[in-house]
């Protein structure tokens, strides 16, 4: 056997390993949730920096010194960074300003049943899954989210919705809630 060959050996051998002290503490950003030495490739690096100054000020020291040091190395940060889309990057909806308003309205399903439509609850920045299942539970019947910013309720539950929805949710007045009377879909 070579040398290079004993060397891999021993670099792929199981067991503790000499001039390593354990058990291994690693340490995670509170930010990102991911271990402090992998911060630097979130997308949200800034954050993650804050938080590090503010819990772990030793480590963001050590931190702060390895970036100057690789500053002056001339490393591009850039070079790191993932640039396009992937995993790692957050998808942030942009926010119209969108006049707030909600919008109740009931639409013909068959020839005796019917079904209550309503938009706009995502101005107020409500969940519309979870306002989906408070109006089944309230009002036992089915509910689902549809469209983009649109919950369908089955059955007529349009006029008993200007008493529920500012019960519900404080941030709505009744008087931004307005019916559209019967609508075809």
């Amino acid at each position: 056997m070579t040398n290079e060959t004993t060397n891999a050996a021993d670099r792929l051998k199981l067991g503790p390993r000499e001039n390593v002290t354990y058990p291994i503490v690693m340490k995670y950003c509170g930010h990102c949730s991911m271990p402090i030495e992998y911060c630097e490739y979130y997308p949200e690096y800034d954050k993650c920096k804050e938080w590090l100054e503010r819990n772990l000020p030793d480590d963001f020291e050590r931190l702060k010194i390895e970036e100057e040091q690789a500053a002056a190395d001339g490393t591009d940060d850039d070079k790191k960074r993932q640039k396009r889309g992937g995993k790692g990057l957050l998808r942030v909806k942009k926010k119209e300003d969108v006049p707030k308003r909600i919008c109740v309205s009931r639409a013909a399903r068959g020839k005796k049943k019917s079904v209550t439509v309503v938009t706009g609850l995502s101005t107020f920045d409500i969940d519309l899954k979870v306002a989906a299942k408070f109006f089944g539970t309230k009002f036992a019947c089915g509910s689902s989210v549809t469209g983009e910013d649109e919950i369908v309720i089955q059955g007529d539950v349009k006029d008993d919705l200007f008493d529920v929805i500012p019960e519900k949710w404080s941030e709505i007045d009744e008087d931004v809630i307005e019916d559209l009377g019967d609508q075809k879909r």
